[in-house]
């Protein structure tokens, strides 16, 4: 009988904390690829149906940074951001360079296992794995979000959204108009509580606002309202 658990790419070059991550998923039901370097998990990457990645920082051959833009030229999956450093500014890097979340090390075992759940809950439910027959398109000048596919397309053009940044858009584009602030934004997407998380959500907009705008600093779409949130304007 097929094995239908998500697989998840774990990526370290500390093979204990490989080890124990890799335990740690396994008693929670997941398949598990392990990987050591940015270069190793781009050859595991390629050779296994992955649906999430969890990566290091820090790595020998190919960092971790490295690897995920390398990653995000082709696959939209989840990927969760390992390292010892806790600045807002290293947080702010690596979810600027496509990444879903970021965890510090050392990590709460409870709270990764949680954080993993919920990214792979977004990426089943709206990352192209399982569409649900939902055809629904919304529409808002040039921009055409295709809610059933997950494809945008702007002025006509493919435009590539990661899960997350689909999700956001998702929510934005069917509540035009509405201003969010950037808690509820990430209670919806993340399915999470949400403690200061402006940053995650500033970083995540910036993203949409660079790959949907003409000029992301004049943009037309996608708005902030100083000191209230974000919002989609009505076209």
């Amino acid at each position: 009988m097929e094995n239908l658990s998500p697989t998840i790419l774990v990526v370290d070059d500390d093979k204990d904390i490989v080890r124990a991550i890799a335990k740690l998923l396994e008693m929670e039901g997941y398949n598990v690829v392990k990987a050591y370097d940015g270069i190793d998990a781009l050859e595991k990457l390629s050779e296994n149906s992955i649906q999430l990645i969890l990566i290091d920082v820090m790595m020998p051959r190919l960092d971790g940074l490295s690897a995920m833009m390398k990653i995000r030229e082709k696959k939209n999956i989840p990927i969760l951001v390992l390292s010892a450093k806790s600045e807002d500014t290293d947080k702010v890097l690596g979810l600027s360079m496509g990444a879903d979340d970021y965890i510090t090390k050392p990590y709460n075992p409870m709270e990764l296992a949680a954080r993993v759940k919920s990214n792979l809950r977004r990426y089943m439910q709206l990352g192209a794995i399982d569409t649900k027959n939902k055809t629904d398109t919304l529409k808002i000048g040039g921009l055409e979000l295709d809610c059933g596919a997950k494809t945008l397309t702007v002025d006509g053009e493919p435009v590539k959204l990661t899960a997350t940044e689909l999700k956001i858009l998702e929510l934005l584009m069917q509540n035009a108009g509405r201003i969010f602030s950037a808690e509820e934004i990430y209670r919806k997407v993340w399915n999470e509580d949400a403690y200061a998380v402006e940053n995650t959500v500033m970083v995540h907009i910036r993203h949409i606002r660079e790959k949907i705008e003409i000029n992301p600093k004049v943009p037309k779409y996608l708005k902030v309202v100083w000191g209230i949130g974000y919002k989609i304007e009505k076209i």
